[in-house]
């Protein structure tokens, strides 16, 4: 893989980088852990840039960072083929085609006042993401499950999260639960401290307090960016946990959005593809124009590029460390099992009938026996929505 690598040009990566994120953002529709999903297929089967237990790796550290995963997992990836340039391009146009789409629905919106419908769109793309995770967990499962301990923290992960426990809570309980368990007798044999290892930065999310004010503060571009760029920097989790973050500053704090305006972006981030944090643009485009649309996008991602850039470095030498590696592998179950969770309820959404049940089946048996790009199975998908849209209407 490094030897493939190095055959090509820094231009080739690049390029190579450049190609494939921007038609990630173009086809990435259902959620990080579907986005995920299309990047393992996309990076790990059919380019083999990375191994899985590196992909699981970087799965691992995207998960203890705040911020969108399936965007910094993009910056990772482009990080490790191309470098610095590829940390940049593999985010900006994962990101790009996203903003662009939902920047055109925003001036639609507030020319017509209406969010378009595309339900009969998702109907078909929907079933074919389910069947698409499916298949990418497992095959990550093959590489995270290395012993009873970590495929029980899999499973405990998936049943507390359904049971509405605190994500990030389990990410950090499974670490610590694998790291203690099997470093319980080197500890106890040694009497040592417990060490994480050298240079292994330990981040906790700070939460984010808000005071309610009577009455609208007045629009300032100033305030847009901050807000934004502080949402970006701290915010942990899906995009409900966005949904409380806007609502708390742009609804309460601010008085720049209504309820119903809030929902309508939470609801354009989720039915176009790429990352829901673009609802940022949509909020921006409404409060502060074309402008005000650009500087709230670039601040709730800012954030996210610097923190890869931190940690990616630093991955190698966690992987050194006895701790930090229990460590690591413990997240990766934790991280394993909610993707699997998520798309648990995901699929009570997308598998609606008796149609989208066979469409899912069908995608599953099509992945495993033939290996497509999955990009074609997601157009299909979308044209066969389109085509019961036109027979049934």
């Amino acid at each position: 893989m490094a030897q493939e690598a190095g055959r090509l040009s820094e231009w080739g990566r690049r390029r190579e980088v450049t190609g494939l994120f921007l038609k990630l953002g173009l086809i990435a529709f259902g959620g990080p852990a579907a986005h995920i999903a299309l990047m393992r297929d996309e990076i790990v089967r059919r380019r083999r840039w990375v191994t899985d237990q590196h992909f699981l790796d970087l799965l691992g550290a995207t998960n203890l960072i705040p911020g969108p995963n399936s965007t910094e997992m993009a910056i990772h990836l482009g990080f490790v083929r191309a470098g610095w340039w590829g940390l940049v391009l593999a985010g900006t146009l994962f990101i790009l085609p996203a903003m662009l789409i939902v920047l055109a629905l925003a001036w639609a919106y507030v020319q017509f006042g209406s969010t378009p419908q595309a339900a009969w769109l998702l109907y078909g793309i929907k079933p074919v993401i389910i069947a698409i995770v499916v298949q990418a967990l497992v095959v990550l499962a093959r590489t995270a499950v290395k012993s009873p301990l970590t495929g029980l923290v899999v499973a405990a992960t998936f049943v507390l999260y359904l049971l509405n426990l605190n994500e990030i809570a389990l990410l950090f309980g499974g670490a610590l639960l694998v790291a203690v368990v099997q470093n319980g007798r080197r500890i106890w044999a040694r009497r040592s401290p417990l060490v994480l290892g050298p240079g292994l930065p330990v981040h906790i999310g700070g939460g984010l307090t808000t005071m309610l004010v009577a009455g609208a503060v007045p629009f300032s571009l100033t305030t847009l960016f901050l807000t934004f760029l502080k949402i970006g920097a701290v915010l942990y989790g899906s995009g409900y946990v966005l949904l409380a973050f806007l609502r708390a500053d742009f609804v309460e704090r601010l008085g720049w959005l209504t309820d119903q305006q809030l929902l309508d972006a939470i609801a354009i981030g989720q039915f176009t593809p790429g990352p829901v944090f673009t609802s940022a643009t949509f909020v921006g485009y409404l409060v502060g124009g074309l402008s005000g649309a650009v500087l709230a996008t670039v601040a709730i991602f800012l954030p996210s590029f610097v923190f890869v850039a931190l940690s990616n470095p630093v991955i190698p030498r966690i992987r050194r460390s006895l701790w930090a590696s229990s460590l690591l592998d413990g997240v990766n179950a934790a991280a394993l099992g909610l993707m699997a969770a998520v798309t648990w309820q995901l699929g009570q959404g997308a598998i609606v009938d008796v149609l989208t049940a066979l469409v899912t089946l069908l995608s599953l048996v099509v992945l495993i026996r033939f290996k497509p790009n999955s990009a074609w199975l997601v157009l299909a998908g979308g044209a066969l929505g389109i085509a019961y849209h036109l027979v049934t209407r």
